[in-house]
């Protein structure tokens, strides 16, 4: 999910997310109205308790922070925050008289300070050098990943409850070494959550290794995961070490684990059970210290009672389940999403695209992503490549989004209904120009007239 991205949980048309911690109310008030009215998008906690709940659901650019708050002293706060949050930019707000906690806020890390009732011509310019400032950092980490080929929790990309939920077990579990098994439809981004647990984990700087068990016959994959010896079968003409060798001290990641053969998955069960295993033709045992992070699109309980998937293994790979979000279910990240790939893509293919129509986001809100996010990056990527101009719009979809109908809607489809929705959708990105309008559909512009007027078209 990743070069050059701002933080995605904030929304779209935003100058930046803004936390404000202070226990007086008329104060937080005053400073959210003011913010808001520039732009910015603001949060409100009295405390730093609050504080801490907020940023666990959102992440923020700047934070604005009393060094005296009911339950944390704000100077030490600053360092806490800078700690978990270093891309975040804190302004400490003090009282007349305080300045000497402002200047070791500094010390700790902060951006700045004000004083308040003092600085109130300082404010918004101010704000807007952290945001900048803040905007850079979290630009520059992500770049850091895409180089690294990593990544973490900040390239995951949504602000639904259904993505933040998700988001939020995965990152409770990571600092552990328990086992995971993570849910998901195809698409949905299972392998970026396993590589983010991994980042998060102690185990971080150690390899993380990425095994599509669908992709391999029995035999390989057995040679493949668990390595052979010379000799162990025509063609082994030399010891292999095998994904879970090369996994040593790290992460293996079991992608479709519920195609895996049950011959294997009992060797597997006893990886998780004794971290040794024997590789193909060897009869002494490799010793490995992994953690395994499983993923799969079927429902491994129905696998169990068709004989296909073995208990015991589902009980030891399921210590920790995490279920990911289809798309559909958090259609309200989709317009996040599209903008991602859009900023993301234009530039790769050439293009130069400033943004997408409202009917474009809506007909990509009301599609049904079979797909989920890969299907989603695959339709932005062929909408820019055939893109003219600057913005992305309707005809720019494939032939199925032109013709969907709202989710609580039936679409009629006799072809003269198709034609004249088609029609209608090309003059509206023609901006009723109907000579432009009769190119696109190349057809002539006496044809286009006689359609009009057939279907009535306003």
């Amino acid at each position: 999910m990743d070069i050059t991205k701002e933080p995605l949980t904030f929304a779209i048309m935003s100058k930046g997310q803004i936390l404000i911690i202070d226990d007086e109310e008329q104060l937080r008030k005053l400073l959210g109205r003011l913010l808001g009215l520039e732009g910015y998008t603001v949060m409100e906690a009295p405390n730093a308790k609050t504080a801490w709940k907020l940023l666990e659901k959102e992440e923020a650019q700047v934070i604005l922070s009393d060094v005296k708050l009911p339950d944390a002293d704000g100077v030490t706060l600053t360092s806490e925050l800078k700690v978990k949050h270093p891309e975040t930019e804190v302004i400490v707000l003090t009282a007349y008289g305080n300045i000497a906690d402002g200047v070791q806020a500094i010390k700790n890390g902060a951006f700045d300070y004000l004083t308040k009732g003092d600085d109130n011509n300082r404010i918004l310019p101010l704000v807007s050098k952290a945001i900048d400032k803040a905007r850079l950092q979290f630009r520059i980490r992500a770049l850091e990943n895409s180089i690294n080929g990593k990544h973490d929790f900040t390239s995951i990309i949504g602000q639904s409850q259904e993505i933040r939920d998700a988001i939020n077990l995965a990152q409770k579990v990571a600092a552990t070494d328990v086992t995971v098994l993570l849910l998901g439809e195809t698409g949905a981004g299972k392998e970026v959550f396993a590589q983010a647990i991994h980042r998060a984990s102690a185990r971080r700087t150690q390899p993380f290794v990425a095994v599509n068990c669908s992709a391999f016959g029995k035999d390989i994959l057995e040679s493949e995961l668990f390595g052979h010896k010379a000799g162990a079968f025509t063609g082994a003409v030399k010891d292999k070490r095998g994904f879970l060798e090369e996994a040593n001290n790290g992460t293996i990641f079991l992608d479709e684990i519920g195609e895996m053969p049950v011959e294997l998955q009992a060797k597997l069960l006893r990886v998780l059970e004794t971290q040794e295993f024997y590789k193909v033709g060897d009869a002494k045992p490799t010793r490995v210290n992994i953690r395994i992070i499983a993923a799969t699109n079927r429902q491994l309980e129905q696998e169990i009672e068709s004989g296909h998937f073995r208990a015991d293994l589902y009980y030891r790979l399921s210590a920790f389940l995490i279920k990911l979000p289809s798309l559909q279910e958090r259609r309200k990240d989709i317009p996040l999403l599209a903008q991602y790939f859009m900023q993301q893509l234009g530039p790769k293919n050439g293009k130069k695209i400033s943004g997408m129509t409202d009917a474009f986001v809506k007909a990509l809100q009301q599609h049904t992503w079979k797909g989920n996010i890969r299907e989603l990056r695959n339709v932005i990527e062929r909408a820019i490549i055939l893109s003219d101009g600057p913005e992305l719009d309707v005809p720019l979809l494939p032939f199925e989004f032109q013709f969907a109908a709202p989710a609580d809607q039936h679409s009629s489809f006799t072809l003269a209904d198709m034609e004249k929705h088609h029609i209608t959708r090309i003059l509206q990105y023609a901006k009723g120009n109907k000579t432009k309008a009769a190119e696109l559909l190349q057809i002539g512009l006496t044809t286009l007239y006689n359609k009009i007027k057939e279907y009535n078209i306003q």
